[in-house]
């Protein structure tokens, strides 16, 4: 297996190619660049420079593994199309990844706690894991002070927002975003084992700020006497 993973629901555009090795995951290459505004500059290239650094080409991919947010639209849907584009032209396996479970998974940790991402509108999307690999019930959007934490130490970049508010210190917010790296790793431990992972669709938890106009409203013209 030659999984390529990639995100682009927060302002990283993370990238990475992992295979299989003895079972386990292995993380041939990656690459990461932080820009909210150039997502859709930044993938392609970043995906041509991590296949190469793997020492592989785009025909000995096996599997994509795409981040489905939550996150802002326009960078969500910059990765979702790339990979639904990369899925039809090379003829392999699409799956998703929650971006949250993929921060979670690049905080490496052991013991309960929250993973919060900056949804713009002042607020967070937020879940909570009992470790790395294991998120507790739905992901959830909220304004910060209607988290959940129990208490709990908070990581990403919803905490790095809004410490005072989730309890966050310096010291435990990180990563505040998520990585390929850790992306691809939970994508191919659960390819592996069979167990079910979401189709490369957005997980949208609101509507967009964008709306469709309503109908015309008629407007008589003022005509002089």
């Amino acid at each position: 297996m030659l999984l390529l993973a990639f995100d682009t629901a927060t302002p990283a555009v993370t990238v990475a190619v992992c295979s299989v090795d003895g079972g386990d995951a292995t993380v041939r290459a990656e690459r990461t660049s932080v820009d909210a505004r150039r997502h859709g500059e930044l993938l392609a290239p970043s995906i041509a420079d991590v296949v190469r650094a793997a020492g592989a080409t785009m025909t000995d991919l096996t599997h994509i593994a795409v981040g489905i947010g939550p996150g802002p639209y326009t960078g969500l849907r910059v990765g979702l199309a790339t990979a639904h584009a990369l899925r039809d032209a090379l003829g392999i396996p699409c799956v998703g990844v929650p971006t949250l479970d993929a921060l979670a998974k690049s905080s490496g940790r052991t013991e309960p706690f929250v993973a919060a991402t900056d949804a713009r509108r002042k607020e967070v999307f937020w879940a909570r894991y009992t470790d790395a690999d294991t998120r507790v019930g739905d992901i959830a959007v909220d304004r910060p002070a209607d988290v959940e934490t129990g208490g709990l130490p908070v990581i990403g970049a919803g905490a790095a927002l809004y410490p005072e508010t989730l309890g966050a210190g310096q010291d435990s917010w990180e990563p505040t975003h998520p990585t390929a790296a850790a992306l691809g790793t939970f994508a191919v431990e659960r390819l592996v084992t069979g167990a079910p992972l979401p189709e490369p669709h957005p997980l949208y938890l609101r509507r967009p700020d964008a709306q469709v106009p309503g109908a015309t409203k008629r407007v008589r013209q003022w005509q002089q006497q």
